[in-house]
């Protein structure tokens, strides 16, 4: 274990703790929260997933509700959907009654159905009425994401009556977005916000309408998620109010919510770009029937793919068996194809991600990546007819590959010079990099276009495209500088 490895000494601390939290659960159970009331929920939730699996339900019926809440948003999904499936509704909705409104919409999205049906109705009115209308969100949009717990006053208050409104908002026991102070008009459309540090500094007798920026950054309850974690990101913002096609408050996204989201979407496109569909749980938690599945339709997709390759290498079979020399350079231009595709459509996804680059600025990105592709193809092209430059002695002896003799004695087999065989690499590569540069950078504005998620040009399906073409193209250029040699 390295000083720069937390995690693993977190983990180790609470292996070390966790055979004296069993002892006090054996002789002295009322005594766990007073012992653990130091620890910080996540290191907690350690501690507990260190205990045998039976024990933990004991460990957090020692705890304060609130308390236990908080340790059980930190358990893996796998355990806290575990522990919550075998409890009775009546115990599991005790729990999850504690919890933050979104933390325990998202936990009940874990449940089977029915059981979380039955938890909801075994929660209290309010809580239940809460509940239900934040499940009825889709889970990634800004509605799926938010907290109801907004800290909002009537616009029309003095300072000092804010104030007290918030201490009666501290001391109810809510836990998230306490930093912003939002102010609403009788029908509860976003009027202004101000950080409690300005409510607090205000000039007694002020009213919070004077107070209030009236310029506030939302979200509609139906944006995606990306779209809010982009807009907490881009004005560096705490939280974000999410407000109804009126206008109309109805919840608050905090920027711990919105790393997560960055965290699992950032996840799901390097999954995509890697060639398989993204995974909805920890790789350690999957079946391997559920990778399987997971992984299989792309590859499938791809040897398919892989197949158009061997018809192209069939269509030009009579062209190698007369000059088999080109065989030897058939990796070098596939490759170099294959990973400036993979290199554009890489770029591009990512820029769209980050709203760099949108949908109608498809041309502009063509002007750049044309020239782009034709420099790189020309690098990539010089250092390639530079081997066979170096190479040169090897087509005067001969090579011998799978039965194919790999040069010629120019006298004698009236054979293509190196000189040639090196301008054909060169041709061919440079343009087999313009198009793989070209195809790749519009790839995800055609998925895009058409309603698909842009990293879903994965790289090996970028790169299978472009050898495919690649060959084509290798090929139709050695027939126009070396076709007098093969007929």
């Amino acid at each position: 274990m390295t000083p720069n490895d937390p995690r693993k000494a977190q983990k180790s601390l609470a292996a070390l703790l966790a055979p004296d939290i069993l002892d006090l659960l054996e002789s002295e159970p009322s005594t766990v929260a007073a012992e653990t009331e130091d620890l910080h929920p996540a290191d907690l939730a350690d501690v507990a997933e260190s205990l045998p699996h039976s024990q933990i339900p004991l460990f957090l019926s020692a705890l304060p509700a609130p308390r236990a809440a908080a340790v059980l948003e930190y358990f893996s999904e796998e355990l806290r959907t575990e522990l919550l499936e075998a409890m009775s509704p009546e115990q599991a909705a005790a729990l999850v009654d504690a919890m933050t409104p979104d933390d325990r919409a998202d936990t009940l999205e874990e449940l089977d159905e029915a059981h979380a049906g039955e938890i909801v109705d075994a929660l209290p009115s309010e809580t239940r009425r809460n509940t239900q209308q934040l499940r009825a969100y889709e889970p990634d949009s800004a509605g799926g994401l938010m907290t109801t717990e907004v800290v909002s006053v009537p616009d029309s208050y003095t300072v000092e009556e804010a104030l007290r409104r918030v201490r009666e908002i501290a001391r109810s026991g809510r836990r998230e977005a306490m930093n912003a102070v939002y102010a609403i008009d009788v029908d509860g459309t976003l009027k202004g916000v101000m950080s409690l540090r300005e409510l607090l500094a205000a000039p007694e007798g002020a009213r919070v309408t004077d107070v209030a920026w009236p310029e506030v950054r939302h979200a509609l309850v139906t944006a995606d998620r990306e779209e809010v974690a982009r807009l907490i990101a881009e004005y560096d913002l705490v939280a974000i109010p999410i407000v109804d096609d009126r206008h109309r408050v109805l919840g608050v996204v905090t920027v711990d919510d919105v790393i997560d989201v960055i965290q699992e979407e950032q996840t799901e496109d390097v999954q995509k770009l890697g060639g398989m569909e993204a995974l909805d749980q920890p790789y350690m938690q999957m079946s391997v029937g559920a990778m399987i599945q997971k992984r299989a339709g792309w590859l499938a997709v791809l040897i398919v793919l892989q197949m158009f390759t061997a018809s192209a290498m069939e269509r030009f079979d009579a062209e190698l068996m007369q000059l088999p020399i080109l065989m030897l350079f058939i990796p070098l231009v596939m490759s170099g194809g294959g990973n400036s595709g993979s290199q554009a459509t890489s770029l591009i996804t990512r820029a769209m991600a980050l709203k760099e680059v949108h949908l109608g600025d498809w041309w502009r990105v063509a002007i750049r990546e044309l020239p782009t592709g034709l420099v790189l193809g020309v690098i990539l092209g010089a250092i390639a007819a530079a081997r066979v430059f170096l190479s040169q002695h090897a087509f005067d002896q001969g090579w011998d590959l799978f039965g194919y003799t790999l040069g010629y004695n120019f006298e004698r087999d009236n054979g293509p010079s190196w000189q040639l065989v090196a301008g054909n690499v060169f041709a061919s590569l440079t343009a087999i990099v313009m198009f793989g540069s070209m195809a790749g950078s519009m790839l995800p504005f055609v998925l895009r276009r058409l309603g698909f998620d842009p990293a879903s040009a994965s790289a090996p399906f970028v790169a299978t495209l472009v050898d495919v073409t690649g060959l084509i193209i290798y090929f139709s250029v050695a027939l126009l500088i070396l076709g007098k040699f093969m007929g």
